[in-house]
């Protein structure tokens, strides 16, 4: 238990400080940034404390205030509270999924809410992944590693064609009959993954392996939110009948 962040809520105000505002190293220009959006700022100090060897940690006690920092800097990922003042986490991250400059940007809602349906909720808004209060630190270290390795994978020169859909690894899009489809960063890795081996039944273990990766524990609910999630984004161009369920096994991407 010593590792959990509840635990270090207890510590002196004044102790925090003089821990986080030590001097900047240069090198930390060159980690991942980490945007840390929430209200409570010992839980926001305890976070960045626990990730300063890795990462560098920019903060917003609230909504407006992540999206003035995203205006001058887009993160490389984002730790987004969801019971925030004004703008909640919910409403912010379908925010940032409209703006083009944002909507791939990878997002971990982090929640004292446990219920599954407030799990899919959160998901369902755009989140990439939902980590619950109190958690430890060694759990979020390993879920921002996974969410970063799937989302900053090394491109390849890879094209791939089903149907009238097209997915071009090297520029990262996706596109039918020369429309562009936008998609979060957990759905284009899940479509590449489906394009690379059409008619093949997976299941959601499957997935959850070849998309996620098996390092982090991921609920097998999490699949079908997202599954919902790519559909929804193929519509418009009346490709989302591509993506099939397979009742009794799983998923399938076909053309039949």
């Amino acid at each position: 238990m010593s590792h959990l962040l509840g635990f270090y809520f207890l510590c002196n105000k004044n102790v925090i400080n003089l821990c986080f505002n030590t001097r900047m190293d240069t090198t930390d220009l060159k980690k991942p940034t980490i945007l840390i959006v929430d209200d409570e700022y010992a839980i926001r100090e305890m976070i960045a404390m626990s990730l300063e060897d890795n990462y560098r940690c920019i903060e917003a006690s609230d909504a407006h205030k992540a999206e003035a920092l995203v205006k001058q800097e887009v993160p490389d990922l984002i730790l987004l509270d969801w019971m925030m003042p004004g703008i909640s986490g919910i409403n912010y991250i379908k925010n940032l999924r409209k703006n083009d400059k944002t909507s791939t940007v990878p997002v971990i809602m982090l929640t004292a809410k446990t219920e599954e349906d407030d799990m899919l909720e959160g998901l369902e808004s755009g989140a990439d992944d939902y980590l619950r209060k109190p958690f430890s630190t060694k759990e979020l270290h390993a879920r921002i590693r996974a969410l970063l390795r799937r989302t900053s994978s090394v491109m390849t020169s890879e094209i791939l064609n089903i149907s009238d859909l097209v997915l071009d690894d090297t520029s990262h899009r996706v596109s039918s009959n020369g429309q562009s489809i936008p998609l979060g960063p957990t759905e284009y890795n899940l479509l590449a993954f489906f394009m690379r081996s059409p008619e093949r039944v997976y299941s959601r273990e499957q997935l959850l392996n070849g998309v996620w990766g098996d390092s982090v524990y991921v609920e097998e609910r999490t699949v079908d939110v997202h599954i919902r999630r790519l559909r929804k984004a193929l519509e418009p161009t009346d490709n989302h009948n591509l993506i099939q369920t397979v009742r009794g096994s799983g998923y399938r991407l076909s053309t039949q």
